[in-house]
């Protein structure tokens, strides 16, 4: 079977969400202990419905059950649980980098390019829009695709969860090549 590509729709918001839940419960173990997967299993997994509404995100559908999903954003949040410094404003497409956000994809449909296509996706509407550089706080289990992708690694950092929790993470950035 093979997974499509499309828009996330709202009707997607349980689905992402199951979905979100699970590749952190499987993944995240093999880079972070209980407390930490937990953790990130109830805060990092919780649909940011604006990326929906925006239009910036995206899934894959196999046989009607999403196995990927992942997007970007024009707004001023780096990822799911972040607070600090978030608001609602539109990023400046001249001086800001797009954001990729919320990249998860089933663990029996990894290493199978869903991501890339993803992240590509993205690539190409952040570019449509003026955007010149893409940014994103990586997960550890994230880390390797985002470096096949082009990402350089900016600075290591510890990601405050709500309940406190920290979890060991990568901020990330990767220039947005002119379409040829």
């Amino acid at each position: 079977m093979e997974a499509v590509l499309r828009l996330a729709v709202g009707a997607d918001g349980a689905a992402i969400a199951r979905l979100a839940r699970g590749a952190v419960e499987q993944q995240f173990p093999a880079y972070y202990d209980a407390v930490q997967t937990a953790s990130a299993a109830q805060h990092i997994t919780t649909l940011d419905t604006a990326l929906i509404e925006d239009g910036t995100y995206y899934v894959h559908d196999a046989g009607g059950e999403i196995v990927a999903c992942g997007g970007w954003s024009r707004r001023n949040k780096l990822f799911n649980a972040s607070t600090a410094g978030a608001d609602g404003r539109l990023l400046d497409p001249a001086t800001e980098p797009a954001r990729i956000r919320a990249m998860f994809v089933r663990a029996d449909w990894t290493r199978r390019g869903l991501g890339r296509a993803i992240l590509n996706a993205c690539t190409d509407a952040a570019r449509a829009e003026g955007f010149t550089r893409l940014a994103l706080m990586a997960t550890l289990p994230g880390v390797p695709l985002y470096k096949a992708y082009g990402f350089s690694e900016v600075e290591p950092a510890q990601l405050p969860m709500p309940d406190g929790t920290l979890l060991a993470g990568v901020a990330m950035e990767r220039p947005i090549e002119e379409k040829a």
